[in-house]
């Protein structure tokens, strides 16, 4: 039967090659990190620690960032990842390639990531401590590969035109699939537009939900400290 960690196992094999062919031709692409390899220690931890304890609710953001880029872990802000969920301790090795730009630290890198702190530090608020968090709540990014222009920027899978990523998000969407099965979830809820409009293509019968992306980047996420932000993401996640 397959598990959890062997759907994340086979989704980075996976991905890995699509992307090694499919991203080669293309000029905006200048390189591609995939955490599931180099920071497989704590993401197969959280998912061992965590992906069994019964939540009916799948968060699903875009892909990765610096947080889970460092630590292996969705919206993994790395002193969050440390204490709230504490994943310590653990080896993260380096990509093939690195960009000059986009060093890798591990878990003890000491930069945070803002959506991550925002996202976690609101799942404490609401639910409390690491376990009772995902006795309700459990976290995915739908693709997990974090991806760059050639001078080091941030580029989303939104970006890709078809030929850059179609073959590679439709390998994302089966491993979605295969993830609400193994959860047995009742409800997917997308932070940010992208990630909502690829899981309600899906038809997977179970209820949506979407939240705005925490991203610092994001005026919504800021308004009145955050406040705005959170409250609407309590309420959505507070629904029946």
């Amino acid at each position: 039967m397959q598990t959890v960690l062997d759907a994340a196992a086979s989704l980075s094999h996976d991905v890995r090659e699509i992307a090694e062919r499919t991203f080669s031709s293309s000029e905006k692409i200048g390189l591609f990190y995939n955490p599931l390899e180099y920071a497989w220690e704590p993401h197969s931890e959280y998912i061992r620690r965590f992906a069994d304890l019964g939540a009916k609710t799948l968060l699903v953001g875009m892909n990765p960032g610096h947080g889970m880029g460092n630590t292996g872990v969705p919206f993994g802000c790395p002193d969050e990842v440390r204490t709230t969920l504490k994943i310590t301790d653990l080896e993260v090795g380096q990509p093939p390639v690195l960009h000059p730009k986009r060093p890798v630290f591990g878990l003890e890198c000491p930069k945070p990531e803002i959506s991550g702190r925002r996202i976690w530090s609101l799942l404490s608020e609401i639910y409390g401590d690491a376990e009772q968090i995902h006795r309700n709540v459990y976290i995915t990014n739908h693709c997990p590969l974090w991806i760059f222009t050639p001078e080091g920027g941030n580029l989303t899978p939104d970006k890709l035109n078809a030929a850059e990523g179609a073959e590679l998000l439709a390998r994302c969407d089966q491993h979605l699939r295969e993830l609400v099965e193994l959860l047995d979830v009742e409800r997917i809820i997308g932070v940010g537009n992208h990630a909502y409009n690829r899981i309600t293509a899906l038809n997977l019968g179970v209820k949506y939900g979407k939240i705005p992306h925490p991203s610092p980047a994001s005026p919504l996420a800021n308004r009145n400290g955050g406040k705005d932000w959170r409250d609407l993401v309590r309420d959505v996640l507070i629904q029946d």
